[in-house]
Order: structure tokens, then C-alpha cells, then sequence
């Protein structure tokens, strides 16, 4: 199996492997918090770049790299109305207050502790 890898930059890593390995099934990889952090689900490793790592080093242009944006991770699950459920529960923080369906699926959008978002979709 081919493994795609992801980079997120995180404000908190130890608070990002939290997440993701609680709240999302990855399973922890490598743990040299404050600075990095790796976790992998299903041939997706998810590279989570903190203060002090080399991947969120400020650019030649002065730019800093930070979390956010709309680009995202896109997760696949069997029941959205039973994750949504289980994750606000949890205290998850949601982008949309409700699931969004479209032509093949539907969707909501969550973030991760630094602003990251992650897309559940369950297809129709």
C-alpha cells in the first residue's frame, strides 16, 4: 500500500496528537513534541508541524506559515449524524452548524486544536 503524506501546521502538537488519535482513529507514528509530531490513518500520514520544526520555519520572503486556510483533510465515514453526534460531545469545534449534502454525499467540516479543518463525508 502507498502512503500519502500531509503536511498541517500546529500551534500545540502534543494537543494535535490528542485530537487525531482520540477523536479521528490515526494512530501516533512519532512524538518529538513541542516541535513535531507524525500520525497515520489508513496510508494517510498526517505530518503535524509545530513551533521549532523545520517544515514551519519562516520563509526566505518573511511570510510565517500558519494554520487554517479551507484546504483540508477528507475523511470518509460510515454514519456523519453518528460522528457529529460523538464529537460534540466530545466538545469537538465544528465550522458548520449542520451536515451539508450535495450530488454524492454529505459533509460537515471540523477543526483540529490550532484551526486545521477536517472534512467527514459520507457518501450516498
Amino acid at each position: 500500500m502507498s502512503e500519502v503524506s500531509v503536511r498541517y501546521m500546529i500551534e500545540d502538537v502534543p494537543a494535535a496528537i490528542r485530537f487525531y488519535t482520540t477523536h479521528l482513529g490515526f494512530t501516533l507514528e512519532m512524538d518529538a513534541s513541542p516541535a513535531f509530531g507524525s500520525v497515520s490513518r489508513d496510508g494517510l500520514r498526517l505530518l503535524l508541524s509545530g513551533p521549532g520544526s523545520s517544515g514551519k520555519r519562516t520563509l526566505p520572503d518573511g511570510r510565517t506559515q500558519v494554520p487554517g486556510g479551507w484546504n483540508r483533510l477528507h475523511l470518509q465515514v460510515d454514519d456523519l449524524q453518528a460522528e457529529v453526534k460523538r464529537l460534540q460531545a466530545a466538545g469537538v469545534p465544528f465550522r458548520m452548524d449542520e451536515i451539508v449534502s450535495g450530488p454524492g454525499g454529505a459533509q460537515i467540516i471540523i477543526d483540529d486544536p490550532s484551526g486545521n479543518p477536517i472534512e467527514l463525508f459520507e457518501p450516498f
